[in-house]
């Protein structure tokens, strides 16, 4: 069992564990997801301007959940059985009462893929989200800021941490993945989510 603590900050909480799992196990974990999982390039629309997405995504869910952001619906795959022992170990050895039906894949290919400052803030996610990001291959910062005070926090997110967001920290606080000249590898994450079927019919 690992020894860990939730941190209270303004408005919201997190877990991290800088090595939820062992190193040899993020190797294959790694190899695995970058060969498999159904990566995708898409494009997003900002402020009525259209954007290529810096990163490549796959949506994943148990019972054909779906979910969209930015106004961009994701194609939905169904769970395989590694995504499905990752989300089942996550709840059993950190969460025990949560659980999670969706995980979003993210394949930062270099420092040049980036993930702009933003919240995950959308209807189908509830009113208070619980994310759990765990993290395989290159090292990337993960910032986080307070939208009111400005507060700012910084997470070395390196192979095999998680970091697990919640209580209010959706509505109160933004995260990004910035870009770094200095990055030359690639960065898999896999987000955990719990998309609430009622919030479905909204879309």
């Amino acid at each position: 069992m690992f020894s860990f603590e939730r941190i209270a900050i303004k408005d919201a909480w997190y877990i991290f564990i800088p090595d939820f799992l062992l190193e040899k196990e993020t190797y294959a974990m790694y190899d695995y997801f970058h060969q498999h999982l159904a990566w995708e390039s898409s494009e997003i629309t900002v402020f009525g301007k259209t954007y290529s997405t810096p990163r490549l995504e796959a949506f994943y869910a148990l019972e054909n959940q779906s979910y969209s952001y930015s106004g961009k619906k994701l194609k939905v795959h169904k769970f395989d059985a590694e995504l499905l022992k990752l989300k089942q170990r996550i709840e059993a050895e950190i969460l025990h009462e949560e659980s999670f039906n969706s995980v979003l894949a993210n394949l930062y290919r270099n420092g040049l893929d980036s993930n702009g400052w933003h919240a995950d803030n959308e209807k189908e996610l509830g009113k208070n989200p619980l994310i759990a990001s765990l993290s395989l291959g290159e090292t990337r910062r993960f910032d986080l800021k307070h939208n009111l005070t400005k507060e700012k926090l910084s997470f070395d997110l390196k192979a095999g941490s998680l970091l697990i967001m919640g209580g209010s920290m959706q509505h109160f606080w933004k995260h990004q993945i910035a870009k770094s000249k200095k990055v030359g590898n690639a960065r898999i994450n896999l987000t955990f989510r719990k998309i609430i079927p009622n919030t479905l019919n909204r879309l």
